[in-house]
């Protein structure tokens, strides 16, 4: 044995969870190995580069992660990571109008004054952050502790700060009955559920109404504020925090098989084709895996090491909570807002802001709902009437070489178009139908595209890219359904219930010792939410005696530590049992 191949920790995947835990550990001091099948690291935070010096982002366009801890605690700003901080003026830009059929809608007092006060945007003091924080920067409580509205999180939360919002009938809420309490018009209420349904937690479901609201708030809020390089760049400055602190990666290095010894994982074995000399890789503390939960126990470990019943629940994950399709163009001229929605650049010729469309009504938003979730075909809905969402331009940097803006050599570079799509394991025909149809699919988007903007005729486009979902998956293989999301955020799969109740699995555990997960498929919140799931997890490697970080360390302050573990708060030692 050398010391190529003996680390404390080895960590399955180097994609945005993989390496946040990985500068996260290594920051403990532990001696820690990422092994990434693909050239390099990345994962959902990679750039494509269909020609010379013209970057897209074909998964993560937008940051989710304003209040995470790890921006402090992993001191990213030492590691390359730069962001203009510009949180969105929601209501600023909202007055400017809702993309609606017939052209610009506005919303009312009672829609501003309830946004601000639902978000935590207004009070004494504000608690924005600490909302956030306490519904997705917060790990799962120990299953002996009863859910219910005084000890979930978010809860508690609305009963510190604003108890005129906090009632018990939240737990059973959609997120429109939740909307209906506190907003007034229909295009801002279908504004809000779209977001909440692209993101994850879609508005109809019950039960949660606040995850899905969050989702819109963490997406609203940091809207503009892109970092340098976009999330490629942001990957860069985790990738510097963990190699800085000691982290290895091992690039082009597929696992075969996480190696199980007496119920333990004790290191993995990589494939033949791997690209290093060592091909098992040893770990003394921990093996974490940040793939699919699925492709963890039904690939890497094997039926041999688990009981069938957790098998089948793993494979019982649901995924119906949707995917994006997403297309970008290269354009002759850049695009601009036809008569109607004038009002939408404030004013500006600027290339077009952000925004969705068609936000009539909820009707809409039903209507693509079912179209994508209940007939599970490629869309079908009127083009005129496809909901979809535009990226805002202005979150660039006009410097940084990527969407929106002049491509040195020729044309104008759009920001992305995303809309929602069926899982490519749910299509009815098959998983790679809308691949199969794709020069179809791409008029019917640009018809739809075209219903308030011009520039996206024949003549004026030099490039149409799309990412189908399949081809998602095809590029990168942990996104399962073809979705950063990763699974179904409604409420049988969140915080404890997520994914599988009584076997650990809810808090990152897994019924094999020293075996770990990290990824979005397995772990509360899903993604989006930036090192959320990392920072999650070392609440319960610290508990398990796995992590012990120093005085930059701290936990949720809505954490609740395991008995007979050692606490996760600083100073509180072991549990009484």
């Amino acid at each position: 044995m050398t010391a190529d191949n003996r680390f404390d920790i080895v960590i399955v995947g180097g994609g945005p969870n993989g390496t946040a835990l990985a500068a996260y550990l290594s920051k403990c001091g532990l001696k820690v190995c990422v092994l990434e099948e693909r050239y390099e690291a990345g994962g959902s935070c990679e750039t494509a580069e269909p020609k010379a010096g013209l970057r897209l982002f074909p998964h993560a366009i937008l940051m989710y992660a304003a209040p995470a801890p790890g921006f402090e605690q992993l001191e990213l700003w030492k590691y390359g990571f730069r962001m203009t901080w510009n949180p969105q003026d929601v209501i600023g830009h909202a007055t400017n109008g809702l993309t609606c059929t017939n052209g610009v809608a506005g919303l009312s007092p009672k829609d501003m004054a309830g946004y601000m006060k639902i978000s935590g945007l207004v009070g004494n003091p504000p608690f924005a952050r600490e909302l956030m924080r306490a519904t997705n920067w917060c790990p799962p409580h120990p299953e002996d502790v009863e859910i219910n509205e005084n000890t979930i999180p978010y809860m508690q939360v609305y009963k510190k700060y604003a108890p005129e919002v906090w009632s018990k009938e939240i737990l059973d809420m959609t997120l429109f009955d939740f909307m209906d309490e506190w907003f007034e018009t229909e295009p801002w209420k279908c504004t809000v559920a779209a977001a909440a349904w692209w993101s994850g937690a879609a508005a109809h479901w019950e039960g949660v109404a606040i995850p899905a609201f969050m989702n819109v708030m963490q997406l609203f809020i940091a809207a503009l504020s892109i970092p340098r390089g976009g999330m490629h760049g942001y990957f860069h400055s985790i990738f510097r925090a963990a190699i800085a602190n000691g982290t290895t990666f091992k690039a082009a290095c597929p696992v075969e098989e996480i190696i199980i010894q007496n119920g333990r994982a004790v290191g993995v074995r990589l494939r033949d084709d791997a690209a290093t000399r060592e091909k098992i890789i040893w770990a003394d503390k921990a093996v974490i895996s940040a793939c699919d939960i699925k492709q963890t126990f039904n690939k890497l470990i094997g039926p041999r090491h688990l009981d069938k019943g957790i098998l089948q629940k793993v494979n019982d994950i649901s995924i119906k909570g949707g995917t994006l399709w997403v297309s970008q163009f290269l354009l002759k001229k850049p695009l601009s807002w036809k008569p109607k929605w004038k009002k939408m650049g404030g004013g500006h010729e600027e290339i077009p802001y952000g925004s969705a469309y068609p936000v009539d009504n909820r009707d809409i938003y039903y209507e693509n709902v079912s179209d994508c979730d209940a007939f599970k075909g490629n869309p079908s809905v009127p083009a005129e009437r496809y909901l979809w969402f535009l990226s805002p331009s202005q979150a660039f940097d006009t410097t940084d070489n990527q969407c929106p803006g002049v491509y040195s050599k020729g044309g104008v570079l759009s920001c992305s178009f995303e809309a929602g799509a069926t899982p490519p394991e749910y299509n009815v025909e098959a998983p790679d139908a809308a691949d199969k149809v794709k020069a179809e699919m791409e008029k019917y988007f640009r018809k739809a595209f075209s219903g308030p903007l011009d520039g996206l005729e024949d003549d004026n486009i030099i490039f149409h890219w799309s990412t189908a979902p399949f081809e998602m998956i095809h590029r990168n293989r942990s996104l399962l359904g073809g979705t950063w999301c990763g699974r179904r955020h409604c409420d049988d799969q969140l915080f404890n219930n997520s994914p599988i109740v009584g076997s650990g699995m809810a808090r990152y555990r897994t019924p094999i010792e020293g075996l770990y997960l990290c990824h979005q498929t397995s772990g509360h919140p899903g993604g989006l939410c930036l090192m959320a799931i990392p920072y999650n997890l070392m609440h319960i490697l610290i508990e398990d005696g796995v992590a012990e970080p120093g005085k930059w360390w701290y936990p949720s302050p809505y954490y609740i530590p395991e008995k007979g573990k050692i606490s996760a708060v600083p100073g509180q030692g072991r549990i009484p049992k």
